[in-house]
């Protein structure tokens, strides 16, 4: 054993023999408990960062904590790889995606592999690969069969340049982010999965989801959002041109708040409804208005954020209970894909409605009151966000009397005045009360409704699962047969812009008809990669199986068993994740379910959502507000007397650059750690231990340069201590049976045992940073123990290099081999606390004076009161600060003495 701490030629050995043994590929095996945790597969990007490494080590440790607790543990690692991403690379760089994303793999892998990640590499897979992506194309069959995938238009943002759809994030200011073209909202026909059809059961199963967090679980359900409200129509006797009344003379609306129809002012349609259609025909001032509204993004986040405008159609439709005439508006807050495409607006109770009508000067009539018998006039006031907050009434039970108020619970339950027969009615009666007469009326109905909608998979991109589809101009659409699966995507295109290239590409594009053999075509769409990543974790568990698209592996590794739910035992991942890929892949899985693939209907039994690793990041502006960001290396930072950062100079030209604060690692803002940095200079373990003990692992934690040179200085600590030892452990007995044990061996052995106990806690909570804590403590015992008990020594380190292990590997497999500690460390049993070693004669007291730490003492552990006090008050460092006798003794049983001087 060399003297000095060489963390290079540690790992390099430690890996070196892992590889040769196979250390970490696992195979199906009845006779162990089995567990299986995995991380959410990267993006190939090409860069691994310490935001990575502190990800996968979460993983990590879980896998070789339990390996050692006598579970067979699969942990596998694959790649995300298909994606927009490569596509835009390929053009940057006039490579195909295939190249591009190929060798970004190969990048990221030979970066993982010096963190002696405990991966079962033998079942990598990559997205990308006909192998995994036949089995995409496989199932869609399976749901197109059954109904499940269906087709149908879809509205879409298009960029009539690059000839694509872009994705909501990818409009900027109504324009596309690459081309500059102002979006369309273009209807084009898509293939689809009915998620919908899964909408009970997503939500109802949310509360089986224990082991999820419970901001994750409440992000799911509002993200499904069901509401249970009442849909009814207003008539009307607008014609289309051909005289037939548009949409059998009703606009139909759903609403959850029925208590409020007799405050409808207007009705507000969706830019591509019908009646809009209509308005235009009749009025063609109105068609440049629509076309502008069919600009921008289709979603209801992007719409909250935007202006509210709207143009009257001159149209009216008839207030069901009331008869009055409605005014019917075009608004761009209306989304013809939500609902009807339609909404009756209620402008004193909905803050929509209310900023719409107070734009466009339209009546406001209120009929909910907030119950109070109090009378109150608070000031009008504007919200946190600089919005007027919404009008309401507040009324006063005794005298009737109304007045006028500000309210933000716009929801909030009320009694119903100024509304005919529903006045003094609550909101629950009242919704009831007007259900059942606009069902009188076979003008409407109660019904339940979902913000969930059915998910749309094609993409008119080309790096993506080629949709196995035909065209046939005799047979139409024509499913791929089986046996022709996978329909393999070319990987020589080079994207340019223009649009997909599958389109150009003949030896693709030209097929024979399945059904009747004529020339026809093959779908050039591609399935969104969400589809890739929704069942991944499956294939993990059969990575090799040609036959089927999950077998006895999933049903070993996934499955349920014995009355226990199946689904992956731990699964770990960004809390961005938090509503699609999880929503995608819980809809998937109760798919495969239904498919008689799988016996279980949940994905994963626990999850946990790490949080990001933070660094500092420094940039200036220049006159047009353009950012050049500094990497933390060229700047130079001020501090004030007591160390806090207060400026920052370029160490090019000793300028001021702006302190951008603590930000997530990214590439963009040059604040990212490359693994391979710290690991030349620290070794991985340094890597490793930092980014556990930097915080709790489902927090965010910022990156410290001296944090790292601490937690190399530790492991330094470790090496030298068994160095120094080696000659006594290698010797020392494996018992301590027979040994009389001195106080000091006993003192030890508690600290040790009694740290364990604590370890071991922190462990089964993933409190990784505690951990580290904890094994730091167990090192500070060790270096501190004045006894000369070869046994105890050896008990006690061999207790040190199991706890730590899982966070640092390599150190702990080569100290346990160098000082012969029997098999490899990794099949090591799991230490456990004694219960003799937790037995003390003595126990240590800390003393204070005036709440102030002084000295410690060490009594009986059944001392008497008198005789800790008097302990107390003969020690050296309490009487060199006490002034004749105290005021009062105060002492905390098996904590403290509080001396009051």
């Amino acid at each position: 054993m060399q003297e000095q701490y060489s963390p290079l030629s540690v790992e390099a050995a430690a890996q070196s023999h892992w590889d040769e043994t196979r250390a970490f590929e696992v195979t199906e095996d009845t006779s162990k408990p089995k567990y299986y945790a995995c991380s959410m597969l990267p993006y190939p990007s090409g860069k691994l960062h310490m935001g990575h490494v502190r990800n996968y080590t979460i993983n990590d440790m879980l896998a070789r904590h339990l390996r050692m607790k006598g579970f067979n543990v699969l942990m596998p690692m694959g790649w995300d790889a298909f994606g927009l991403p490569a596509e835009n690379a390929a053009i940057a760089y006039k490579k195909s995606p295939a190249e591009w994303t190929y060798a970004n793999i190969d990048d990221m892998k030979s970066q993982m592999k010096p963190l002696g990640l405990a991966f079962d590499w033998s079942r990598e897979i990559a997205t990308c690969d006909p192998d995994y992506y036949k089995w995409n194309q496989w199932f869609f069959l399976k749901m197109l069969e059954n109904g499940t995938a269906y087709k149908k238009t879809q509205i879409v943002n298009w960029d009539p340049v690059d000839q694509t759809v872009l994705a909501n994030e990818q409009v900027v200011d109504g324009r596309g982010w690459r081309s500059g073209a102002i979006v369309e909202k273009r209807e084009i026909p898509g293939y689809y999965f009915a998620i919908t059809k899964y909408a009970d059961e997503l939500l109802n199963d949310i509360d089986t989801l224990e082991g999820w967090p419970d901001m994750v679980r409440a992000m799911q359900r509002n993200w499904i959002g069901k509401s249970e409200g009442v849909r009814f129509a207003f008539n009307h006797d607008i014609k289309d041109a051909d005289g037939n009344l548009v949409q059998d003379g009703k606009l139909y609306v759903f609403t959850t708040r029925a208590d409020t129809i007799m405050g409808v002012t207007f009705c507000a349609v969706a830019a591509e409804h019908p009646l809009a259609t209509r308005a235009a025909e009749l009025n063609p001032e109105l068609a440049a208005f629509i076309e502008e509204c069919k600009k921008g993004g289709t979603t209801e986040a992007e719409l909250a954020t935007q202006e509210k405008v709207g143009v009257s159609t001159g149209l009216f439709v008839t207030h069901p209970l009331t008869g009055a005439q409605v005014e019917v508006w075009i608004g761009n807050y209306v989304l013809m894909g939500y609902g009807d495409g339609a909404v009756m607006a209620v402008p004193a109770h909905d803050e929509r409605d209310f900023a719409f009508a107070k734009k466009y000067n339209l009546p406001i009539k209120r009929v909910i009151a907030p119950i109070t018998n109090t009378l109150a006039i608070p000031q009008n006031r504007v919200s946190a966000n600089g919005t007027e907050q919404i009008a309401t009434v507040v009324i006063n039970p005794e005298t009737e009397e109304i007045l006028e108020t500000w309210s933000s619970e716009l929801a909030e339950p009320g009694i119903c005045f100024n509304s005919g027969k529903y006045n003094g009615l609550k909101q629950r009666e009242a919704i009831d009360a007007v259900a059942a007469d606009l069902a009188a009326k076979d003008a409407g109905e109660k019904k339940t409704t979902w913000r969930l909608r059915d998910w749309g998979i094609s993409r008119q991109r080309y790096w993506g699962t080629p949709i196995p589809i035909i065209h046939c101009d005799c047979c139409g659409d024509v499913p791929v047969p089986y046996d022709q699966l996978p329909v393999v995507l070319p990987t020589d295109c080079i994207p340019d812009g223009s649009g997909n290239p599958l389109k150009h590409r003949e030896d693709f594009l030209n097929v024979d008809c399945p059904k009747c053999g004529a020339p026809a075509k093959r779908e050039t769409d591609t399935m969104d990669t969400f589809v890739d990543s929704s069942w991944y974790f499956m294939r993990y568990c059969d990575p090799k199986n040609s036959d089927a698209m999950v077998g006895d592996g999933t049903a070993y590794w996934m499955g349920a068993a014995n009355n226990v739910a199946g689904g992956m035992d731990q699964y770990i991942g960004g809390i961005e994740h938090a509503v699609l890929h999880l929503l995608y892949a819980r809809f998937w899985t109760k798919a495969m379910r239904d498919a008689g693939l799988i016996n279980f209907g949940e994905p994963f039994k626990n999850l946990f959502t790490q949080g990001m690793l933070l660094r500092d990041c420094y940039y200036r502006e220049d006159a047009s507000g353009k950012k050049r960001w500094f990497y933390p290396a060229e700047v130079q930072v001020q501090h004030d007397e007591k160390g806090r950062p207060i400026a920052a100079i370029a160490v090019e030209d000793g300028q001021p650059v702006i302190m951008g604060g603590i930000e997530k690692m990214s590439k963009s803002k040059n604040n990212v750690v490359e693994p391979k940095d710290i690991i030349e200079k620290f070794g991985a373990d340094t890597a490793r231990l930092f980014t556990m003990f930097a915080g709790p692992p489902e927090q965010s934690a910022a990156w410290s340069d001296s944090g790292v040179e601490g937690a190399y200085r530790y492991l330094r600590r470790l090496w030298t201590y068994g160095f120094k030892n080696l000659d006594a452990i290698k010797a020392a007995s494996n018992t301590l049976d027979g040994i009389e044990l001195s106080k000091d061996d006993k003192a030890l052995r508690f600290e040790v045992h009694n740290t364990l106990k604590q370890i071991n806690l922190d462990y089964e909570r993933l409190q990784y940073n505690t951990v580290v804590s904890g094994v730091m403590k167990l090192l500070n015992a060790l270096e501190g123990y004045k006894g000369e008990n070869s046994a105890v020594i050896r008990e006690c380190f061999g207790i040190l290099l199991r706890a730590i292990y899982p966070a640092a590997p390599h150190i702990a497999h080569t100290l346990w081999n160098e000082l012969n500690y029997g098999a490899g460390i990794a099949t090591a049993a799991w230490p456990e606390p004694e219960s003799d070693a937790l037995v003390q004669d003595e126990v240590k007291l800390m003393v204070q004076i005036n709440g102030k730490l002084r000295g410690e003492i060490h009594v009986a552990k059944d001392a008497s009161k008198e005789a800790i006090e008097a302990a107390a008050l003969a020690d050296e460092g309490v009487k060199k600060h006490l002034e004749g006798a105290p005021k009062k003794v105060i002492i905390v049983p098996g904590r403290l003495v509080n001396i009051v001087a």
